[in-house]
């Protein structure tokens, strides 16, 4: 297995695109866990989300590796092989604000949300 940080679809300097998933936050939905595209920095949800966007965004943009966006989680994912490992540092932030709620953002999460993660 090739490591993860000696391919070239990493940006170290790419910044994240905001706190929360890009498409979740346009569209007033909600996620369980946010993932970060290593070559653009696109924040998406996660494959467990309702919407699965990170994923989607991984395979539509040709961006096959993610990261997570969590708080005291460091690890990167290739999405074509799924192979797990270790990366670079990537520009700040490396996670959603601490004080952001999981799920999220809180206001927006159905109360039945257990019930519709995948």
């Amino acid at each position: 297995m090739t490591p993860v940080d000696e391919t070239p679809e990493i940006d170290p300097a790419a910044a994240p695109s905001g706190p929360g998933c890009l498409e979740c936050d346009q569209a007033g939905g909600w996620w369980f866990h946010l993932r970060r595209c290593a070559a653009c920095g696109h924040v998406g949800c996660c494959d467990s989300s309702p919407s699965q966007h990170a994923t989607r965004h991984a395979r539509e943009a040709g961006h096959p590796i993610l990261t997570s966006y969590e708080p005291g989680e460091y690890w990167f994912y290739d999405d074509r092989t799924g192979a797990a490992g270790e990366g670079p540092d990537l520009a700040a932030p490396r996670h959603h604000p601490a004080e952001q709620t999981v799920p999220g953002p809180a206001d927006r999460v159905p109360r039945d949300w257990t019930s519709r993660l995948n």
